[in-house]
């Protein structure tokens, strides 16, 4: 699959896009690129255009120039840069009714993208992700991420972070396939790191987005999943007019990875569900 790039804010941003169709553009999380969605490319596109994206300073999406200003860490640092440079996307591309799916912290950026842009989307979802802000004690324990990070570095941060994201059946299983994940992260920029944390610290709740959603929604939550309990994803489903829950039995974290099947699936039910609207 070619990489192409187009400019945002003195970055070039890297996307992939394979298959014809309905516009499907998944958003990866932190500590993550583009390559988390290899699985749902491989499926999807053979019934939607799918299109995966390197948020700036991930994966593909470098700065053009190597230095790293005031002005780059305020960008990068707030979840309306990620909705601003998204919207400059699909400008780029002339997209509209674009189904739009993020992981984690890309399901942030996805909830304000819809505040925003609704009318530019046919549906949206979260994958593992959630509209509640950061609790006080989510909060702490972020920033003492990011200290943790300043002390060692990004790359340490996540060696030790990561693993937390699966089951412990899977880690026992696929123990090559995590170490691979976690070696990928080797590029990644502490500061960018950081500037991810700082934006979800900032960021609101959302849960008015998904109460006043006119399109339809979709929630994946991992049965196992600590970091988005599966019960706080239980209670934003029913707030959306029209939304699809799937609960993934065998997956925490990351059904990208851990159950990608079930996810490819889910996904696929939500598309037939807003091409049947239309």
């Amino acid at each position: 699959m070619e990489c192409s790039t187009f400019k945002f804010k003195g970055y070039e941003v890297a996307y992939q896009k394979e298959g014809s169709g309905i516009p499907l553009i998944l958003l990866h999380g932190f500590g993550e690129d583009k390559q988390v969605w290899e699985s749902q490319v491989a499926t999807i596109k053979e019934f939607a255009q799918v299109i995966v994206v390197d948020l700036p300073g991930s994966g593909n999406s470098i700065k053009e120039s190597p230095t790293f200003n005031d002005s780059d860490l305020a960008n990068l640092s707030t979840i309306d840069f990620y909705i601003d440079m998204l919207y400059h996307f699909l400008q780029e591309l002339k997209l509209s009714n674009v189904i739009l799916l993020g992981h984690s912290f890309g399901g942030y950026i996805t909830l304000g993208f819809a505040e925003k842009y609704e009318r530019l989307l046919s549906g949206f979802g979260l994958i593992h992700s959630t509209a509640y802000a950061d609790s006080e004690e989510k909060k702490v324990n972020r920033q003492r991420g990011i200290d943790l990070m300043e002390k060692y570095s990004g790359y340490d941060f996540l060696k030790t972070s990561i693993p937390n994201l699966f089951t412990s059946d899977f880690k026992q299983k696929h123990p090559d396939e995590v170490e691979a994940y976690i070696e990928r992260t080797r590029k990644f920029e502490t500061k960018t790191l950081q500037c991810y944390y700082r934006a979800m610290i900032a960021r609101p709740d959302r849960t008015n987005v998904l109460r006043n959603a006119a399109k339809p929604v979709l929630i994946v939550a991992g049965e196992q999943d600590i970091a988005v309990p599966v019960h706080d994803l239980l209670a934003q489903a029913s707030l959306p007019p029209v939304c699809m829950i799937n609960i993934i039995k065998d997956a925490a974290h990351s059904s990208m990875f851990e159950a990608s099947e079930k996810l490819n699936f889910a996904i696929k039910e939500f598309i037939e569900l807003i091409i049947k609207d239309n």
